[in-house]
């Protein structure tokens, strides 16, 4: 039977809005009623346009921000931070990486000191374990023990990326909450970040919710895709069967709205245009 470590029934979020000279007060429904689960090892990709509610919804997995209502369960434990302050442990046990590497180090630190933070904060090992294991993650993620004493400045995008990610694992988390963790890079350095996320997932068994707006990166990574439109779920399945047989009108629109680069596409295009 398989291992279930991510479960949400029903989770919606709300914001309320004050009201102004000219504007009454109102609530936004960010999130309406989303119910999703991620196995162990396996990757749900969050799919959807900018203000679907798609990183509200990272947000309360990564327990930053509360659920207005609904049920969120982590290794089977329900976990409400509205009633509760959580525990150590379950902190270790959810990370994420944010879209842009830069905006996510502190500038002021050095790298060694950025790796070596969650485990100061959330443990009780020593200096030099702590600088043992950072230096050991830096090589994990494909950069090397020099790197240890540089500053974020110093590094490319893809770099900092990379140390990002060595960053989220080094408490050994069982959930990791990618938000568009890709999309600020170039094109090649995505095929290497996406390719080192699956290769640390094959050796961690991680399991992985994956954000994004870009269904290339979703269909090279996902196991299952679940589509978001003005807060709601429209569609859920596995990978193959959300891309190829698409249910919701949204998600039919969006595939056709994704611009294809195989050689095939490129002729009909062609075609297309000479018959014009």
């Amino acid at each position: 039977m398989s291992e279930i470590v991510l479960q949400a029934k029903d989770i919606k979020r709300d914001y309320h809005v004050p009201g102004g000279f000219l504007s009454k007060a109102r609530t936004v429904h960010a999130v309406k009623g989303v119910s999703f689960s991620v196995e162990k090892g396996k990757t749900l990709a969050i799919v959807g346009e900018s203000g679907c509610g798609k990183s509200t919804l990272a947000r309360i997995i990564t327990l930053i921000d509360p659920a207005t209502s609904g049920e969120l369960k982590i290794d089977n434990e329900t976990i409400d931070i509205n009633k509760a302050a959580l525990t150590t442990d379950m902190r270790r046990k959810v990370q994420i990486v944010f879209q842009n590497p830069y905006g996510s180090l502190n500038p002021r630190q050095k790298i060694g000191d950025v790796l070596g933070e969650p485990l100061k904060i959330n443990t009780n090992v020593s200096a030099s374990e702590r600088r043992d294991r950072a230096m050991a993650m830096l090589k994990k993620v494909g950069l090397a023990e020099e790197h240890y004493n540089r500053y974020p400045h110093m590094f490319s995008g893809g770099q900092r990326q990379r140390i990002a990610i060595a960053r989220a694992l080094m408490l050994n988390p069982r959930l990791l909450v990618l938000d568009e963790p890709v999309s600020a890079l170039d094109l090649s350095v995505q095929a290497q970040v996406l390719n080192l996320l699956a290769d640390l997932q094959d050796e961690f068994q991680l399991t992985y919710v994956f954000i994004s707006h870009d269904l290339s990166v979703v269909r090279y990574i996902a196991d299952d895709v679940m589509v978001m439109y003005y807060g709601e779920a429209v569609e859920y399945g596995s990978r193959d069967a959300v891309f190829s047989d698409p249910q919701h009108e949204y998600t039919k629109t969006l595939f056709a709205a994704t611009p294809r680069a195989d050689v095939e596409s490129i002729r009909a295009r062609i075609a297309k245009k000479r018959a014009a």
